[in-house]
């Protein structure tokens, strides 16, 4: 428990900050929450298309790109997953799975969620402070003083724990203003960049795909050296490719912006083979081949992916030479784009760089420059994929930080 008098500030009321400053409180700390928003938890509204995609069954070390692993390690070791799934049905928010590991809440209400979340905050004795911004912070005796309003309000603290996000979503108050003090208390920050953003591209060869969404294969390189390889649903865009699997691979995207960079789509990932029975059953037929290859692909592809290998639209099986339908099962496989950048912070779900993870105690979210500061969320740079990953280390990253501010 914290020790009697033991004072926390926190900056930030995102999904790390809020739970930092519940379980702070919960040790027995007094605490004050502060937002430059109008509520709490806003950048929660907008996760998993309102419904609030809050955490993955299958989350674990491995499925995050962070400088140290073992970092990690440790993280999901001191409170993990399930651990955070029963610290939400405490709070309120029973949630469910779906077959692939998304979690959301049984409610399938972001709005639900961050309202337990402010409800948790206020019984558990909270000061929040919001529409106040902390733009400064400096060290005071034993303790830290935070500064508001061009510094005509000082609050002052034992603890601080940094919450406040790095730059996706701007709109919502994220735009790293606060990386500059840290900076100062002498962290180093990894550049920061999109994450989780629809990719750019150079689509005019793929302008009918427009809409259409489909599991495919991709393959990102920079020239010859592969950057990255994901199987998982896209949308055809007008700028280029959005959905899980092209925005899994966006952090590579914003690490290379002059580099010569293409992506691979391979659209037949899981039913290559369903397709070839169909073209082998149907093989000496009248069937139009856009007829068979919409077997297994959204009506839109197989005209352009006709197009694109030089065939006629109405060319049946029968007519087809063998050397043109395997020229057509490659092109299938291999359908090139040339990236061109990334949707920027304004579209990003996340943001990679921050605070680098080797300057942070693993088992205590401790800054390793500046005694008595603390760390969470997307602050550190720490990049999971799409699918709830980057709300479950935002909120048992600051769980760990909260316990150990109020305690040490």
């Amino acid at each position: 428990m914290a020790r009697e008098g033991m004072r926390v500030g926190i900056i930030g009321a995102g999904p790390a900050g809020i739970m930092a400053a519940i379980e702070a409180a919960r040790q027995g700390a007094q605490v004050w929450l502060f937002d430059t928003n109008a509520m709490v938890g806003r950048k929660l509204l907008v996760t998993g298309n309102g419904r609030c995609n809050i955490s993955n069954e299958y989350a674990g070390p491995e499925r995050y790109v962070c400088a140290d692993a073992r970092f990690l390690d440790v993280v999901f070791a001191r409170f993990g997953q399930p651990e955070t799934i029963a610290y939400l049905r405490e709070l309120g928010i029973p949630t469910r799975a779906t077959p692939d590991g998304w979690c959301y809440p049984l409610s399938n209400s972001a709005a639900t969620v961050a309202d337990a979340l402010a409800t948790a905050l206020d019984l558990a004795g909270v000061r929040v402070h919001l529409k106040t911004k902390i733009e400064n912070a400096s060290t005071r005796g034993q303790g830290w003083s935070l500064i508001a309003g061009g510094g005509s309000h000082s609050y002052e603290v034992d603890r601080i724990i940094v919450a406040c996000g790095g730059k996706a979503y701007p709109s919502l108050g994220s735009k790293g203003a606060f990386f500059p003090v840290l900076v100062r208390l002498g962290h180093r920050i990894v550049p920061i960049r999109p994450a989780l953003v629809p990719i750019n591209g150079d689509m005019r060869h793929l302008q009918r795909l427009q809409g259409v969404r489909h599991d495919v294969g991709l393959i990102l390189r920079e020239g010859d050296r592969v950057l990255g390889r994901e199987v998982g649903n896209v949308m055809f865009t007008q700028h280029g490719l959005s959905g899980p699997a092209a925005m899994n691979l966006s952090h590579h995207v914003s690490a290379h912006p002059k580099g010569s960079l293409t992506i691979k789509v391979d659209l037949l990932p899981h039913h290559r083979d369903a397709l070839l029975r169909v073209l082998d059953t149907m093989r000496t037929t009248a069937m139009p081949v856009r007829v068979a290859l919409g077997a297994v692909l959204p009506a839109k592809v197989p005209p352009v992916t006709l197009s694109l290998v030089g065939l006629p639209e109405d060319v049946v099986l029968d007519d087809l030479a063998q050397v043109d339908l395997d020229r057509l099962l490659h092109q299938l496989e291999h359908v090139c784009i040339k990236v061109t950048g990334t949707r920027g912070f304004k579209h990003a779900q996340l943001s990679s760089g921050g605070v680098a993870v080797n300057e942070v105690e693993s088992h205590t979210m401790a800054s390793r420059c500046a005694p008595g500061l603390y760390l969470c969320g997307e602050v550190l740079d720490v990049i999971g994929p799409c699918g709830g990953y980057n709300l479950q280390f935002a909120l048992m990253s600051g769980i760990i930080a909260g316990r150990a501010a109020a305690t040490c």
